[in-house]
């Protein structure tokens, strides 16, 4: 018999991190993903930047020793060019993340965010509205907040899609890769 595949999605920032931790049955590949744990790591934003990043880490290092994902899809960075503070910022969120990914033994994957709207909605520039209801259809929830929970659900769900074998080809493997 095959094991469930657990696969986290994460979807980086300095004051909420939203998290969703799926299990999938290779079994029955057409059965709905279990969630195992969602939610959102609250970092206040009075503290020193050093100290979120350091709480992040704590709660991320919590939350995998609870669920042990075996793989994981992090949001790839985005930015606009009138806010490149923002990109830096997120950066560091990105780099504890990743870390504390690998140093737990997680498989990951980057995903830019119009790949995940693409795979989930059908179109890279679907807003949160349409992410959220997407994500809740496909689960059968009655709901999907905050935002962030919903956009980690969609990573889960994306990085399992594009790893998972399509007519006899061989699965994605590999410890890192960007996919846009």
């Amino acid at each position: 018999m095959v094991a469930p595949m657990r696969v986290l999605g994460v979807d980086p920032g300095l004051l909420r991190t939203g998290y969703a931790c799926l299990e999938f049955e290779a079994a029955r590949p057409r059965v709905r993903p279990a969630v195992i744990e969602a939610g959102v790591f609250r970092l206040p934003a009075r503290r020193p930047m050093a100290d979120r990043l350091l709480e992040l880490e704590e709660d991320l290092a919590a939350m995998l020793s609870r669920t042990r994902p075996g793989a994981a899809a992090v949001e790839g960075l985005f930015t606009h060019y009138e806010r490149p503070s923002t990109a830096i910022a997120m950066a560091h969120a990105r780099g504890v993340i990743l870390l504390c990914l690998r140093r737990a033994g997680v498989s990951v994957s980057e995903i830019k965010p119009a790949r995940m709207k693409r795979s989930i909605t059908g179109a890279g520039n679907a807003s949160k509205a349409q992410v959220q209801r997407a994500v809740r259809d496909r689960l059968g929830l009655p709901a999907m907040e905050p935002a962030d929970v919903a956009d980690a659900v969609a990573l889960a769900l994306c990085a399992h899609a594009e790893a998972a074998p399509i007519a006899g080809r061989p699965a994605r493997t590999g410890s890192i890769h960007s996919s846009s």
